[in-house]
């Protein structure tokens, strides 16, 4: 995931190349030293990794095996009641086990086989430009690890509940991935940070937190929202609002809680022509941006 996120839990390489996760004191793992070791291993064989090569599977414990089983068949259920089609079409073509944490690269051979895209392992968050950048190839910058147990409703960190469950769903979708590389193109030729930021943010409220209208219902169709039990129980208290390309550009969003405003599209195909247009018209000094 993105930088502009959180820095959250930094990962730190020392200049004898021992690589390390900063947690913050809040953080429920910031006293759980083993946890601590096995997100330093994870963020590792990420560094590590080559593009091209095989991504590197990871010895999850039987904690973490538990903490998806619980989460899994938490969601299954939440979003059946919330999710909105195309995400659910896509969920059941990635087709994840519920029984265990997938490796990377099996959830990365289905998504390929789905739509083209792939899954390349990060070690923490990634860079704006370099993350948007990489979907113009079909790849997908995602971390490898999973949240703490203590804390396994909710995770303002993008772990493997949300890129595989949230984004992995995304990407199994052929309409959603084509948002996905449009996205990565319209970043790839803009040059100022401003316009990316913008278009970042535009991104979070539609794909990570966006919601549309099914049949009157309002229905969650971004990743953030449909990997989090917690807040798909508390989204329709937020202050719900129409979508707009100058208020999701400049509007702050959060990590550390539930989002106070979401946007809502009208269909799914109305979500699918704003993103569409706004993607294809932005440019760097565009109107569209203004306040």
């Amino acid at each position: 995931m993105f930088e502009e996120a959180t820095l959250y839990s930094p990962v730190i390489k020392n200049d004898r190349g021992a690589v390390s996760v900063v947690f913050s004191k809040d953080h429920p793992g910031y006293h759980d030293r083993d946890y601590q070791e096995h997100r330093a291993k994870i963020a590792d064989a990420a560094l590590r990794y080559v593009p091209g090569r095989p991504v590197p599977d990871i010895e999850y414990t039987e904690q973490e095996h538990a903490t998806w089983r619980l989460i899994s068949a938490e969601l299954a259920e939440k979003h059946r009641r919330h999710a909105c089609r195309e995400f659910l079409a896509g969920s059941e073509r990635l087709a994840l086990p519920t029984d265990r944490l997938p490796q990377l690269s099996e959830a990365s051979a289905t998504v390929q086989r789905a739509t083209g895209f792939r899954f390349s392992p990060a070690a923490g968050l990634v860079g704006v430009r370099d993350f948007y950048g990489s979907l113009a190839d079909h790849t997908f910058q995602a971390t490898q690890y999973i949240r703490h147990s203590s804390m396994p409703r909710f995770s303002p960190e993008p772990d493997m509940i949300h890129e595989v469950v949230g984004h992995g769903s995304h990407l199994c979708n052929r309409r959603l991935a084509a948002i996905y590389e449009l996205l990565g193109r319209t970043v790839r030729r803009l040059a100022s940070r401003e316009a990316v930021l913008a278009v970042s943010s535009v991104f979070w409220f539609a794909l990570e937190y966006g919601l549309v209208r099914e049949d009157g219902r309002l229905k969650a169709c971004g990743a953030s929202l449909l990997s989090s039990c917690a807040e798909l129980e508390q989204f329709q208290d937020a202050e719900i609002r129409p979508l707009d390309v100058a208020q999701m550009a400049s509007l702050g969003y959060l990590v550390e809680t539930y989002q106070p405003v979401l946007f809502c599209a009208d269909s799914f195909a109305h979500l699918e022509d704003f993103l569409g247009t706004f993607l294809t018209e932005v440019t760097d000094d565009s109107p569209l941006l203004a306040a």
